[in-house]
């Protein structure tokens, strides 16, 4: 079906014409193979028969229907959705690091082992920490091997009874997880009345079955735990480690390193703080940075340099007591060179400078949002802020309904119902990237949305009305998805 405005909605099989070619192949280089046994085709199957242009203009259509950071504003909080440099991608499809192939002899590939180990000195120094393993190929991949390191310490001390590990109740989701799956049991400590993990409730569980804590700083309120050092030396006095989620990353560069405030092992979010690409599951990039004391136990390869008759050489090495592998080979290395590539070109001013920018533009959301939407920690935040939609749901419009209604001002919606202790929580994070003229915009919509839930609820409820699909059956597309539309 076309459209008013002219667009072509049609699927590739509606525009198919018997008879119409897309692509016409070269002549065979290679002897041609025998077809397949028939028993093995499919007649039921068609194939859309399209020109090339037919073929671009549909899937040219598909990215228009994409929400992404190059057209819109995208406050995902928590999950940092910021932009992506596009000198990182130029450096990663340089035809001597895209044509590379893993295995590949290390003498040929000194270039790329130089980047890794030059990486792997940045990230420690950002960090604070002695060694870094690049392998882990996610955030929660690098949550769960600093946890198994931390286990194989533990098990190496003899210390088998340290078995429970303590989360606050704001942590991320894959926290426990990553606890659990390694082996620990999980207590959770609640939060103060601040936003803060409650001192004293820890101060409770840390005895000798403490193996260590989990935690992100700052947190997902977007706080400061203000008591972090003693939070730290608390479970270091009971003989436990402390494992920082590094997701929040963004709000500490050039500021504070983990390993100063007490940190034993932590891992980073390339795709969150060093602009990789996130998300539409693709290849992700989650180091994990340790102490002395951990660094034997890092995942393995990592990446080694030696010195012999004045030149340098790099090559891959396991650790003298690693956890052993998590990924095929070295990690995803296109993921790590974009990295590298943000670091050198925004150097310690430029990572300096986006913190402070990051918790600039949160901050100026903060004030352009108290007096509309509840503040549950009213006190400075960080990167990101957390304001509630509990005003809004006592007249009826919940915050989902206001996260759909944003769409509608070209919009992307916050994170929504997470962190779990705030009712009807909204998390926004602007990022260093956005200016003041995209912020009083946003701060001016959710006003608005604020005004249309006295005025015209059902406005609000029905929401959104200018996308491409409309509000969905949410739970009926989550057990009867449509895969074919």
């Amino acid at each position: 079906m076309t459209r008013s405005d002219g667009m072509d909605r049609r699927t590739l099989m509606e525009r198919s014409v018997t008879g119409r070619v897309g692509a016409n192949l070269p002549a065979l280089d290679v002897p041609p193979q025998p077809a397949l046994d028939a028993a093995l085709l499919r007649d039921e199957l068609r194939m859309p028969e399209v020109t090339e242009p037919q073929v671009v203009r549909y899937f040219t259509l598909l990215s228009h229907l994409n929400f992404s950071i190059d057209t819109n504003f995208y406050p995902l909080g928590s999950c940092t959705m910021k932009y992506n440099p596009k000198v990182n991608d130029e450096m990663a499809f340089l035809p001597g690091f895209a044509g590379l192939h893993p295995r590949q002899p290390p003498e040929t590939v000194q270039g790329a082992l130089k980047l890794l180990h030059t990486l792997q000195g940045y990230l420690a120094e950002i960090t604070g920490t002695k060694g870094v393993g690049l392998a882990p190929l996610a955030g929660a991949q690098g949550e769960f091997c600093g946890m198994l390191m931390i286990r194989a310490l533990l098990l190496d001390r003899g210390e088998t009874q340290r078995t429970t590990v303590a989360i606050p109740d704001s942590a991320h989701g894959t926290n426990p997880a990553s606890a659990a799956m390694a082996g620990f049991q999980v207590v959770t400590i609640p939060s103060d009345s601040r936003g803060n993990m409650d001192m004293e409730a820890l101060k409770a569980v840390a005895d000798s079955g403490l193996a260590g804590l989990m935690i992100t700083q700052p947190n997902t309120l977007g706080l400061f735990n203000t008591n972090i050092l003693e939070l730290c030396d608390t479970v270091h006095r009971a003989g436990g480690l402390v494992y920082a989620d590094g997701a929040n990353m963004n709000a500490l560069l050039g500021r504070a390193k983990p390993a100063d405030l007490g940190f034993d092992v932590v891992h980073l979010n390339l795709h969150k703080t060093f602009t990789t690409p996130h998300g539409g599951g693709g290849p992700g990039a989650g180091p994990v940075c340790a102490s002395e004391e951990l660094t034997p136990y890092l995942p393995a390869p990592v990446v080694e340099r030696s010195d012999s008759d004045g030149r340098e050489t790099f090559s891959l090495a396991e650790p003298p007591k690693s956890i052993g592998r998590v990924s095929g080979f070295h990690g995803n290395f296109g993921v790590l060179v974009r990295a590298y590539t943000y670091i050198r070109s925004m150097g310690n001013t430029g990572l300096t400078e986006v913190s402070g920018n990051a918790v600039l533009n949160a901050n100026y959301l903060l004030q352009g949002l108290r007096d509309t939407y509840h503040v549950p920690y009213d006190r400075r935040c960080m990167h990101e802020v957390v304001v509630s939609a509990r005003d809004q749901k006592a007249r009826g419009v919940r915050g989902l309904d206001i996260a759909k209604r944003l769409l509608d001002y070209g919009i992307h919606a916050p994170t929504m119902y997470f962190p779990l202790i705030v009712d009807e929580t909204l998390m926004i994070e602007p990022t260093e990237t956005e200016s003041r003229e995209t912020l009083d915009a946003f701060i001016e919509a959710m006003r608005a949305i604020d005004r249309e839930v006295t005025e015209d609820p059902d406005l609000v409820t029905g929401a959104p009305h200018t996308t491409p699909v409309s509000r969905l059956d949410e739970v009926r597309a989550a057990r009867q998805p449509d895969l074919r539309g």
